[in-house]
């Protein structure tokens, strides 16, 4: 196997972990009523069953469809910055893009075909599927109020793998001859990937 074949597949192999997890786990829940309202840790955690049309942290002053294009327009535009950097990308980098990549496309699988498979639209009308609810309050503040799901977890640890150890995981410069294009690829990522979480978790 060539050296581009292994990083594709060491690239592809999280993502459709993810993609797969993720759709199996919103399947189960979207279609176990007894699941939908489910205390797993009481104080904690929670299954709390929903569908978001919207953006991050309930944000709706974009129409579903157009949220959908500019999910998918990110999740491209990452592909194809992954392409480009493929030749000096090394095994930690790829996988965390394959997180990434992965957990786009379980979300944007939900925009595409959620709103045939629930009735309630067409293709891009759908809603994503959350149920992860982490509900710890301290006083009468929740730490954490917004309900996410295996496609989030999946996108929200690369971002922070790639934040802290950016020095050793971004594909390095075959000259290293400043760490100014560094920091650029370090913010195109983490801004792609961002935009991506934006529009999905709720």
């Amino acid at each position: 196997m060539s050296e581009k074949a292994k990083k594709l597949l060491i690239f592809s192999i999280p993502a459709v972990f993810v993609l797969i997890i993720d759709q199996i786990t919103k399947h189960i829940v979207r279609t176990s009523p007894e699941l939908h309202r489910l205390d797993l840790i009481e104080g904690w955690l929670a299954f709390n069953f929903t569908k978001n049309p919207g953006m991050a942290m309930g944000m709706d002053w974009l129409s579903t469809p157009a949220i959908s294009v500019i999910a998918i327009s990110a999740t491209i535009g990452i592909v194809g910055y992954i392409v480009y950097t493929l030749n000096r990308a090394n095994y930690a980098y790829l996988v965390c893009m394959g997180l990434i990549i992965g957990g786009a496309l379980g979300n944007i699988y939900d925009r595409i075909f959620m709103g045939i498979v629930g009735g309630y639209g067409g293709v891009l009308d759908g809603h994503v599927v959350d149920f992860i609810h982490f509900y710890l309050q301290i006083g009468d503040t929740a730490v954490f109020p917004y309900i996410f799901n295996v496609a989030d977890i999946a996108i929200t640890t690369s971002i922070i793998i790639l934040l802290l150890f950016h020095k050793w995981i971004l594909p390095e410069e075959e000259n290293e001859e400043n760490d100014l294009k560094t920091e650029i690829e370090l913010n195109e990522t983490v801004e792609g990937a961002s935009k991506i979480e934006s529009t999905d978790q709720q």
